[in-house]
């Protein structure tokens, strides 16, 4: 009877862990979550959903970058030079410069703590009319999200970037993958972001958790 206890309890951790590695490798990467949460609001608001283009959502990290972690001079005047994407943003992320295409919408915000995706969509991106206007325009095809603190922690940086260029034609990278820009984490790149807030930790505690279990119920030679 105890046996069969022991062996139903970790056949149920194990579940619960593939589970729950199964949902890391989706959602953990709050830039990602971010591009999600916009699609869904956007046909909520019958405009189409956009696609999730990696070349350009690092060219966000490197708008973000800019800023330099001067949380104060987002809203202001200060936004970097439109001439930053072709002459520094680009080559950093290695987006091939001749498949670069207008960038028609830029939302970007910032505040002292971290907080997930959908806060920061609600509480820090679309506080102002004119950040939904640009959100929900239906001219646009294509959005790259990215999400960096500085220096280690605050203040978190927001960006969103739109575009109308065409699919899998414009903001294309050197070799298919963008160069090394961490810390920070952006959209389309297919993998976790080690800025995200998630399952990560779980994981790690659910399996110590049936490991100590399981010497246990070893020792005692259930």
């Amino acid at each position: 009877m105890a046996t069969s206890l022991c062996i139903t309890i970790l056949c149920i951790l194990f579940v619960i862990s593939s589970a729950a590695h199964g949902e890391k490798n989706v959602t953990n990467n709050p830039a990602d979550q971010l591009v999600a949460i916009i699609n869904s609001n956007r046909t909520a608001n019958k405009a189409s959903s956009l696609g999730n283009n990696p070349g350009l959502a690092c060219i966000a990290l490197q708008y973000i970058k800019a800023y330099q972690g001067n949380c104060d001079d987002v809203g202001k005047s200060k936004k970097p030079a439109d001439s930053e994407f072709a002459n520094t943003f680009a080559p950093k992320c290695g987006v091939e410069l001749a498949t670069l295409a207008p960038i028609t919408g830029r939302v970007i915000g910032c505040q002292s703590k971290y907080v997930n995706p959908e806060r920061a969509f609600t509480e820090i991106l679309t506080m102002k009319n004119r950040s939904l206007n640009i959100i929900y325009n239906t001219t646009y095809t294509e959005v790259g999200a990215a999400v960096s603190g500085s220096d280690g922690g605050g203040p978190y940086f927001w960006c969103l970037l739109f575009s109308n260029g065409k699919s899998n034609s414009s903001f294309l990278l050197e070799g298919g993958t963008a160069k090394i820009t961490s810390p920070g984490c952006f959209s389309g790149a297919n993998d976790d972001c080690s800025g995200a807030y998630g399952w990560s930790q779980n994981l790690n505690i659910l399996f110590i958790f049936a490991g100590v279990f399981a010497v246990i119920c070893y020792t005692i030679g259930i």
